[in-house]
């Protein structure tokens, strides 16, 4: 077989010095490639580092079939919003309560409020009932409570334990609540078996009113924290596990259909003097309510003013003449919006105050001063 001849040095390839360039350049990027590697891979683990130590600084959640401690759950709470470290702060101040009523049991929750077991929660969640029990967090056997006073116009009652050593809440100052706060709202959410629901959500807007069953709040919290039947009378909180309300109602439109994200809850400004009230009635002091003496309708086309229904005799509408069909605008220069805001209106007020009405007459314009007497059930 015959051999080739070996190609003259002129057609010698000059792709070894080619190679030998390129493998200075893809060392050069190499080394640069690990050397990004390396610093990412700092970076990464010091944040992961750092990280995984803020998992092991926070103290773990307790077991809810184990008793919480009040001193550990509120020891270092910094005041952040973080749902965990406001329901661990919050636990040992929240009952559920089962209410005796005769065909069944209501279920309700509600917040210690003095460390000799004082509690407060919706007169709806135990009006009626015939016994009450209470079951602290983390506990298995319920307690009995006494009813102490209620207030089912303004939808609180008073309940008081026996014992002594429990954790009250903290309410917060009126004056902090401001429209966009995240709150979390605690309860006994549907009567579910162990210990009460945390939901979050935002203060979603201010001083509402509210009528419904015969009962007319206002001052309300309105808030998208879900609320449902079983979170009555429970803390809704902000984010340095201080009470701003208590839960209280959930919005219905005008059939059985339920918007969780629009509810309600009886602001601390409202609550805080009926509490005051109640201790007074379970003293034996009666509370006297002021009183205007009409029946009311709203109005169907949703506009300003209530309309007068009925004048019953011998009350101050009566006396300062009042009339069935007066559509009335405003009381002491506040708008009307609805028979919950004037029947509030009138409830804030003392026996013995005056107040302006603003009627509309047969399209005309009418004030009237009128002085309040005191409720005659009163």
């Amino acid at each position: 077989m015959a051999m080739l001849p070996p190609p003259a040095p002129h057609d010698v390839p000059v792709l070894p010095a080619v190679r030998h360039q390129r493998s200075r350049k893809r060392t050069w990027m190499f080394m640069l490639a690990i050397g990004m590697v390396a610093w990412i891979g700092g970076l990464l683990g010091a944040l992961l580092g750092n990280q995984v130590g803020n998992w092991l600084d926070r103290p773990p959640s307790k077991p809810s079939s184990q008793p919480v401690d009040i001193a550990e759950a509120r020891d270092g709470f910094d005041g952040r919003l973080d749902v965990l470290s406001v329901t661990e702060y919050l636990s040992p101040s929240v009952v559920t309560i089962s209410a005796d009523m005769g065909g069944g049991v209501g279920i309700g929750t509600g917040m210690i409020i003095t460390d000799d077991g004082e509690i407060l929660t919706n007169s709806h969640v135990v009006n009626g009932a015939s016994a009450i029990r209470v079951r602290l967090t983390g506990e298995t056997e319920p307690r009995d409570v006494t009813l102490l006073a209620e207030d089912v116009g303004n939808d609180l009652a008073l309940l008081r334990m026996a014992g002594d050593g429990f954790a009250p809440v903290t309410f917060a100052d009126p004056s902090s609540v401001r429209l966009g706060d995240e709150v979390v709202a605690i309860g006994a959410a549907l009567g579910l078996d162990g210990d009460p629901s945390v939901t979050l959500g935002i203060v979603s807007a201010l001083d509402r009113s509210v009528g419904q069953q015969n009962v007319f709040l206002d001052g309300l919290i309105q808030t998208d924290a879900a609320i449902s039947s079983g979170n009555s009378g429970g803390p809704l909180v902000n984010a340095a596990g201080e009470v701003v309300g208590v839960n209280t109602a959930v919005a219905r439109d005008n059939s059985i259909v339920t918007a969780t994200n629009v509810s309600f809850a009886i602001s601390v400004d409202e609550a805080l003097p009926i509490i005051d009230a109640l201790r007074s009635e379970a003293r034996g002091i009666a509370r006297e309510e002021a009183y205007l003496g009409v029946g009311l309708e709203d109005r169907r086309d949703g506009g300003q003013g209530v309309i007068v229904t009925t004048v019953e005799a011998g009350t101050p509408a009566e006396t300062v003449g009042l009339e069935i069909g007066d559509l009335i605008v405003s009381v002491d220069g506040s708008a009307t919006t609805g028979s919950a805001a004037l029947i509030a209106a009138i409830r804030d007020k003392q026996p013995g105050d005056s107040v302006t009405v603003a009627v509309v007459r047969d399209s005309e314009p009418v004030e009237l001063d009128v002085a309040l007497t005191s409720r005659p059930d009163n």
